[in-house]
């Protein structure tokens, strides 16, 4: 059993990757990584109807948290789920 006092890098962690995905956007981005693959930034952007740059700073988000990872392919990058813990949220969530 893990507590606070004994483990606090643990809540750390944990919390960090609840915070990112504590965002409608983030979320939206994660789940259809999640379910599509490897994907671009041009396929979210037409996903969420947002700008790119708007897509380009929650991808940012997530990317500090561990929770993506970008793989450059040609002149394009695509990005995948790197964490399997948050692939386990997802499932409860949907």
């Amino acid at each position: 059993m893990h507590t606070y006092k004994t483990n606090p890098e643990i809540f750390e962690k944990k919390s960090k990757i609840l915070k990112a995905l504590a965002h409608p956007v983030r979320l939206c981005i994660v789940l259809n990584l999640y379910h599509n693959g490897p994907i671009n930034v041009t396929h979210m952007q037409n996903c969420l109807d947002k700008p790119q740059s708007t897509i380009s700073q929650h991808i940012s988000t997530l990317k500090a948290a561990d929770i993506i990872v970008g793989e450059r392919k040609g002149t394009e990058i695509l990005y995948s789920i790197k964490n399997d813990e948050v692939k386990k949220i997802l499932q409860a969530l949907f």
